[in-house]
Order: structure tokens, then C-alpha cells, then sequence
């Protein structure tokens, strides 16, 4: 006798699918299938705060471009991610509490969201603070060094199968060095996973119309203040041929400005080995460090290069070209001869001095003298009469006198910089600074910054009143009101205490509300901009940096526009389309 048993059957469609429904949906099936639908496999989404300085933002543009090819969303505010990333500054005391301080907020997203991960990286992580960092940073789960942010994905184990060919570059991609006796990061590998991330697609750039591209990562200076040398480690050169195929791939995606940057942008490629085609290129330091140059490439040569990708009509294809920051001892003749003759580059230069007093320069460990940075400015304006100059100032350095302090009002009254990022000094650990004597009381700071910061207004408002009347080219760049504190990125219950205040053309002050709209021919040229029927607020800049607030319909962002300013404050202008 044979034994039977119960069989099963797979259950078969007694009718094909509609046509019509999206192809590869399983939920247009017959429900009968239901056991035998793969799990949805859902990738935690993500946020980006970043904090400080144009290199972070490039920075958190890379990691989101990682963290989106690993198949993650992105999330619209961090109460709604599951992973947290926190780009920090630790360039000024003030932005590195902002993060301490934001701690218990997170610690509250976390019970909220008991899955969600926090990750902490930029310049307040370094390799030998590791230990200590998750006793001032409870909430994290990941500290990054900035060398080591291109790990990102494998770190949190989100790299996989649909992530891109080239993103999943392994977790070896970081390197550490000694600089003075102390481990710190190395630099060496992000010029290969910067380009593995360009290739593979994975930067996602924060605007359609400008973008960031790194050239230098690191920084070799000795400037006894500053954290970077220690958490960026040594300078490291990208490949001249890498940056200028991206270069070619912004241009071929449409943006209309493009700036180079590096912490020290302008002593680019001096760690690069010669080379033939590079003969011609011998310039010198005139300050500072003596370093081999010959048959190296240099920012002169790249300007050249990048500019020289033409366009349909012939000209740039990326019409507008920046870079920062520079450093006095790398800005040569050659350099300044190549601002004034290439097309592109825009008639601004940011080029901090930090003190007008020699002696404080000395201890700051800045290696060039007063003489040598005026010198340097009346070889720019010589070159180009027009151009328009930026600056940042510590304020209450160790041992800054009274005189010391004045000598620095002197020379914003000599210079009369279009902006000036101005500063107290706050020491950080693990400086050079760190050991002096921080003998400058608190509340003479305030009182120095403050005079500093209102003399600047002044001058800023007379520099920018020689813009009334003249028609001037605006590359509109957003649709909404400037915010004062954009450049600190968004976090979690964002508050405006940073630290570092701006006094210049930048966007230092919200856009006006109220009034009637401007009739350039009648109106009163002081009163608020408000859009017309079909219209909204602009803003964008000119070539020479300035912020310059307009109404235009919405089409007008991305373009070149010609506007004619009626209005001049402390801080931007306000035009009309001519």
C-alpha cells in the first residue's frame, strides 16, 4: 500500500496583471502571493549639520553623496533621521560648545528614536582627544577624523550592493602622522577618494549653481592659534589633471560659479612631484617657509586651466571662478598677474591678516610682517584697481596691548576692506597658543571686537555707497531672504550664538520687509523692496562679492542678471533689473 501525503501547490494566477499597473509592483499581484514577496528592506534616511568653514560644507557634500549612494534618504530636519552626522568647527570655542551644548537635545531625539545613530566629525575630532571625545560628546555613537570621513558608509554599515562601483573603498582610507610629537591626521588618500567620489557620482552639491571644489586638503602653517594643522594634518595636493576633470563636469552640469578651496588654497601643488609641462612655473616665497616650486603646479596654473574650458560661445564655460583661503606668503606676482588676466576669476580676494601689529603677528606665528601684507595689497590694487578685499582679525590675542590693538584699527583705516570676519581670541587645546597666557580680560575683548566691528561698519558703508548708481552684474543665487547665520548650516533648535561676527557686504542683516516696492524713476531709493504680481526676493552677488538683494520672478536664479543698485547699506546693496 502506498502512503499518500498532503502536497502543496503554488497558487496560480488565474489572470495576468493589468497592463497598466508599474512594472516590477508586487503589490499589483494577486494576494495569494504574499508569502513569497521579499521584505522591504529599509536604509535608515539621514541628516547633515554643518558647521564653520567652506571646506566643511564641501566635506558634508561628499558625505551625503557617500550616504546616498549606500541607498539612504535623505531626511528634511534631524528629528525625522535615523543617522545623525555633526560636521564640526573647532576653529573658535563658541562653535564647538554650540555642539556640546546641543547634546541633551539629541540624547532626547535618540530616546524618541531608539535606532538612530549620531556621527561627529570635522576639526573637533582629533586622534589624540579619542578618548576623551565621548565624555564631552555622550550622544555620539561614531567619532570621524576629517581624513576619515569618505568611510562614512562602511563605518556605519551601510555600504552594499547598491552603492555604486568605486564607493565601497574599503575602511583603510585614513592615515595618521606625527607633526611636533603628536599623532594627527593625514591627508595622504583624500585626493584618490575625492576623485572616486566625483567619478562615481557621489557628491551631493547643495546648489545647482555654485560649487565647491577642493583642490588642497591639510595645512602646513605655523600659526600658533589654530587647531587645523593638527585635526587636517599636512598639506596634500590634489592631482592637477584630477581638478580639472571636475572642473569639466561642472561646467558640462551647468554651474555658473565654481570656487577652489583649500585651507590654504593658494599654496597648491608645491607637494606634487615636477614635471615636464610644468617648466615654466617657478615662483617663490616671499615670506615664510621656503619651499621647491620649480616644475611644480601651482593656483596660477590651475586658474588658467579651469578657465581655459571653454563654453558654446566661445568664452569661460564656468563664467565666474573664486578661491579661499589664501595665505600672504603664497600670494606671488605670478598669482596676482594671473587674477588680473584671466577671465573668470572674480575681482575679490579673501586674504586674512589677523592683526595690524607686528609683534602679535610674531607670536601668532603668522611669519610675515606688516610691510610685507601692505606691500601685497597695493600690488593687487595696482593690478586690478577694482578688486575688492576681505579679511578676518583675532581680536585679544595672548599679550595684546592697547596699542597693539589700535595699530590693527589703523590698518582697517588704511586697507578699508570691503568685509572683515573679526573674532576674539579663545584658546584651544592641543595649540601652541594653548600655553601662553591668555592675559587679555574678557570683557576687553568684547569692548575691542565691538569697536573693531563698528569702525568696519563705517567702512563698509562708504565703500559700498561708490555702487549707487552704476549698473553691475548679479548672479542670482536664492529666492528667499539672506539669513544671518548661513554659514553656520542647520542643526538641531538652531540658535545664533556662534561666535564669529561678520562686519562687511556679507549677509549680515536680514532683507528689509514692509514698504512699497522701489519705482526706480520716483520712489525713494531707501525704501523696502516687495515683490510685484509674479515676483518674489532675490539675492545673489556680484563678481566682487557683494550681496545685492532684488524682486524679479523666479526664473531669474541661476542667471547673470544686470541690475542697477538704488540702495547702499553697511552690509549689501539693493538694485533694481536694469
Amino acid at each position: 500500500m502506498i502512503e499518500t501525503r498532503p502536497t502543496r501547490s503554488l497558487p496560480v494566477l488565474d489572470a495576468l496583471p493589468d497592463p497598466s499597473a508599474a512594472r516590477g509592483s508586487l503589490d499589483t499581484l494577486d494576494e495569494r502571493l504574499a508569502e513569497f514577496r521579499p521584505e522591504e528592506v529599509r536604509r535608515p534616511s539621514f541628516f547633515v549639520w554643518t558647521l564653520g568653514c567652506q571646506m566643511n560644507k564641501s566635506d558634508s557634500e561628499e558625505m551625503a553623496g557617500r550616504l546616498l549612494a549606500a541607498g539612504c534618504p535623505e531626511a528634511g530636519a534631524p528629528d525625522d533621521a535615523d543617522v545623525l552626522v555633526i560636521n564640526t568647527c573647532a576653529i573658535r570655542e563658541t562653535a564647538e560648545a554650540k555642539v556640546v551644548g546641543r547634546q541633551g537635545r539629541i540624547a532626547e531625539l535618540k530616546v524618541r528614536n531608539p535606532g538612530m545613530r549620531v556621527v561627529l566629525t570635522g576639526c573637533a575630532v582629533r586622534e589624540i582627544d579619542r578618548a576623551r571625545l565621548p565624555r564631552r560628546y555622550p550622544a555620539v555613537d561614531l567619532f570621524l577624523r576629517p581624513d576619515e570621513e569618505p568611510e562614512i558608509a562602511e563605518r556605519l554599515g551601510l555600504a552594499s550592493a547598491q552603492a555604486a562601483v568605486g564607493i565601497a573603498l574599503g575602511v583603510d582610507t585614513a592615515r595618521t602622522t606625527i607633526v611636533n610629537r603628536t599623532v594627527v591626521s593625514a591627508a595622504d588618500m583624500l585626493p584618490a577618494t575625492r576623485a572616486g567620489a566625483v567619478a562615481a557620482g557621489a557628491v551631493r552639491r547643495a546648489s545647482a549653481i555654485s560649487a565647491w571644489l577642493p583642490i588642497v586638503y591639510g595645512c602646513d602653517k605655523t600659526c600658533t592659534y589654530c587647531i587645523v594643522p593638527f585635526t587636517r594634518g599636512p598639506e596634500r595636493s590634489r592631482p592637477f589633471d584630477d581638478i580639472v576633470a571636475e572642473a569639466r563636469s561642472l561646467a558640462a552640469a551647468g554651474y555658473r560659479e565654481v570656487t577652489l578651496l583649500g585651507q590654504n588654497v593658494n599654496s597648491y601643488g608645491h607637494d606634487l612631484p615636477a614635471e615636464p609641462r610644468f617648466d615654466h612655473v617657478r615662483p617663490e616665497r616671499t615670506a615664510g617657509r621656503r619651499i621647491e616650486r620649480a616644475a611644480r603646479p601651482d593656483l596660477a596654473e590651475l586658474l588658467r586651466a579651469v578657465d581655459a574650458i571653454e563654453g558654446p560661445d566661445g568664452g569661460p564655460a564656468i563664467p565666474r571662478l573664486r578661491f579661499l583661503t589664501s595665505h600672504p606668503w603664497d600670494l606671488s606676482d605670478r598669482l596676482i598677474a594671473t587674477l588680473a588676466g584671466v577671465r573668470s576669476v572674480c575681482e575679490h580676494l579673501h586674504l586674512p591678516v589677523q592683526s595690524g601689529d607686528d609683534a602679535v603677528l610674531r607670536r601668532m606665528g603668522r611669519q610675515y610682517t606688516i610691510a610685507h601684507y601692505l606691500d601685497r595689497i597695493r600690488a593687487l590694487r595696482d593690478a586690478l584697481p577694482g578688486i575688492a578685499l576681505s579679511t578676518d582679525v583675532i581680536v585679544g590675542f595672548c599679550g595684546e596691548t592697547d596699542a597693539q590693538y589700535r595699530a590693527t584699527l589703523d590698518l582697517l583705516e588704511e586697507v578699508r576692506f570691503d568685509q572683515v570676519f573679526a573674532a576674539a581670541f579663545s584658546p584651544r587645546p592641543g595649540t601652541p597658543a594653548w600655553h601662553l597666557p591668555d592675559d587679555v580680560p574678557a570683557h576687553v575683548k568684547r569692548d575691542r571686537l565691538n569697536g573693531l566691528l563698528a569702525l568696519q561698519e563705517g567702512i563698509g558703508l562708504a565703500r559700498n555707497r561708490a555702487w549707487l548708481g552704476r549698473q553691475i552684474e548679479v548672479l542670482v543665487d536664492q529666492a528667499a531672504e539672506a539669513s544671518v547665520h548661513d554659514h553656520e548650516g542647520r542643526g538641531p533648535d538652531p540658535d545664533p550664538g556662534v561666535g564669529v561676527r561678520v562686519r562687511g557686504d556679507a549677509g549680515a542683516t536680514t532683507h528689509p520687509g514692509g514698504g512699497t516696492r522701489i519705482d526706480p524713476a520716483a520712489a525713494d531709493p531707501a525704501a523696502p523692496l516687495v515683490p510685484g504680481p509674479g515676483e518674489v526676493r532675490l539675492a545673489g552677488r556680484t563678481r566682487e562679492g557683494k550681496l545685492v538683494h532684488l524682486v524679479g520672478p523666479h526664473d531669474l536664479v541661476g542667471r547673470l542678471v544686470a541690475v542697477r543698485i538704488v540702495h547702499a547699506g553697511p552690509f549689501s546693496l539693493r538694485g533694481v533689473t536694469a
